[in-house]
């Protein structure tokens, strides 16, 4: 759609109901419907701004809040340490994980072990962010139980021949891990590329993949051997499908939060595919300023519409809403793990939010169930606050959709505590559990470099019900920190 020539065609139309009514140009505006209107999803599904609104009612409900956790037991993850660069062995923060999974998102045994992957580093330095494994017995529960292997790659790694984004990755974000049919675990990140804006570089996010080679090498220890087959996936392309680096930044605006990340990797029908973090493209509702009067993007009533409409383009919010485009996005990868097919987005979230984190996706009793990490700071949604940390969940017949929310309006879990709040989680990530109802939500707690002593580590885990269009937070049901099955 041009907005240019919409904007004309306004114009004309307003100039000439002002003559023919001789009325002044704020009463013709006001009574008149504005021709920039329109009604266009481009295919996708929506998180709307009615049902942000109406969820705000839900909030408080103990079946979406998150448990209240002592504080008195939490525990740092004993074996996350390293060596800084003075040599001194610290403690550090751990924050995104992601478990090694079987195709159908349950969780993976490998030689009698559990595999975590977490993004760690050093508390004091922001831009230490590096993916490590960490392991235990199946069976054991304890905090204690997790040793790390260190990290996955070395920094050698990165140096592949042919490869045009590899060489610049500065960090590694978050994504997931498969236990391929053939033995081998398959792990799946977001390359974060260097922030030198006089070379043009301002962090680009590319979906990555490598074969990670684990042995155990002793008595209860896993160790990393390298990892072979490491190459580049996917960072968006020409911006038809999802908004590129090259794109987001050509004006080097850097209020525009550009995501591309996070990939989930999962299997339907025989074919692989990647469900990841990004934002639309320019052919499936670009942002802008256009973006504002998509009846699409509001959901409920035309009255709604209108009444929102009118008091987002007077709001302060204004400018953050024209660049809200988030996306839960889609592609189809082939056998070796190379990019087959861009997809359209499965769902969008215009106007709302630019950020969508962490998609978490799995089929259950024949329904696709979809997950995503949110941050009310991000959101320009009045009665939403910074404090708002949300986990909301969608449910569709199909992989590609249309996807409905659940709960009515989306919200599966909720949090307001103070950042400062040892018991802060972020991150929420539902794993299904066999032939369950429930699933097991893992996190982070504790905000990253806010305490001297309190790192940010493994959070309890809880359970949630899902049955149908519907979620319930299961009372009572808080495990040891980073478990990750019901049966432990």
């Amino acid at each position: 759609m041009n907005f240019n020539r919409l904007a004309k065609q306004a114009t004309v139309i307003t100039l000439s109901t002002v003559i023919l009514l001789g009325g002044s140009r704020s009463e013709t505006f006001a009574a008149a419907k504005d021709p920039l209107d329109h009604n266009e999803k481009y295919g996708t599904s929506q998180i709307t701004r009615y049902d942000m609104q109406k969820m705000i009612n839900q909030q408080g409900d103990a079946k979406f809040t998150v448990p209240k956790f002592d504080e008195s037991t939490i525990k740092n993850i004993p074996s996350a340490k390293k060596y800084d660069k003075s040599g001194n062995l610290i403690d550090m923060d751990v924050w995104d994980t992601w478990p090694l999974q079987n195709a159908d998102g349950s969780v993976a045994e490998y030689k009698g072990y559990h595999i975590v992957f977490g993004l760690a580093g050093d508390p004091k330095n922001g831009s230490d962010t590096f993916i490590y494994l960490f392991y235990k017995k199946v069976g054991e529960t304890s905090i204690d139980a997790w040793k790390n292997a260190g990290r996955v790659f070395d920094d050698h790694d990165k140096n592949v021949p042919n490869d045009p984004y590899l060489k610049n990755q500065a960090e590694e974000w978050s994504g997931s891990a498969t236990f391929t049919s053939d033995g081998e675990v398959r792990l799946f990140y977001t390359n974060r590329g260097q922030f030198s804006p006089d070379s043009k570089q301002y962090g680009k996010q590319t979906l990555t993949t490598a074969q990670v080679n684990v042995s155990e090498s002793g008595a209860d220890t896993l160790q990393v051997d390298g990892v072979e087959d490491y190459k580049s996936i996917y960072e968006g392309g020409d911006s038809k499908f999802y908004q590129s680096h090259d794109k987001a930044f050509a004006d080097e605006n850097f209020s525009d939060n550009h995501t591309f990340r996070d990939p989930h990797y999962i299997e339907d029908k025989g074919r692989k595919y990647l469900v990841f973090e990004a934002n639309t493209g320019t052919e499936y509702g670009y942002q802008g300023e256009e973006s504002l009067y998509n009846r699409a993007y509001y959901g409920n009533s035309n009255k709604f519409f209108q009444a929102e409409k009118d008091k987002l383009l007077q709001s302060s919010k204004k400018g953050l809403a024209e660049l809200a485009n988030g996306a839960m996005g889609i592609i189809e990868i082939n056998d070796d793990y190379t990019l087959k097919n861009e997809m359209k987005p499965l769902i969008v979230s215009n106007t709302v939010t630019d950020e969508i984190e962490r998609p978490n996706i799995f089929k259950k009793d024949g329904k696709w169930y979809l997950f995503t990490s949110t941050r009310g700071s991000k959101m320009t949604i009045d009665g939403i606050d910074d404090k708002d940390i949300y986990m909301l969940g969608y449910v569709a017949n199909s992989l590609t959709g249309p996807y409905k929310p659940l709960n009515k309006t989306g919200i599966v879990l909720h949090q307001d505590l103070n950042p400062y709040d040892i018991t802060w989680t972020y991150a929420h990530y539902a794993i299904p559990q066999p032939e369950s109802d429930n699933v097991v939500i893992t996190s982070y707690m504790t905000n990253r470099g806010y305490f001297k002593d309190h790192k940010s580590t493994f959070a309890p885990s809880f359970s949630v019900n899902i049955k149908g269009p519907n979620t319930a937070v299961i009372e009572d049901s808080i495990q040891e920190q980073g478990q990750l099955t019901n049966n432990q």
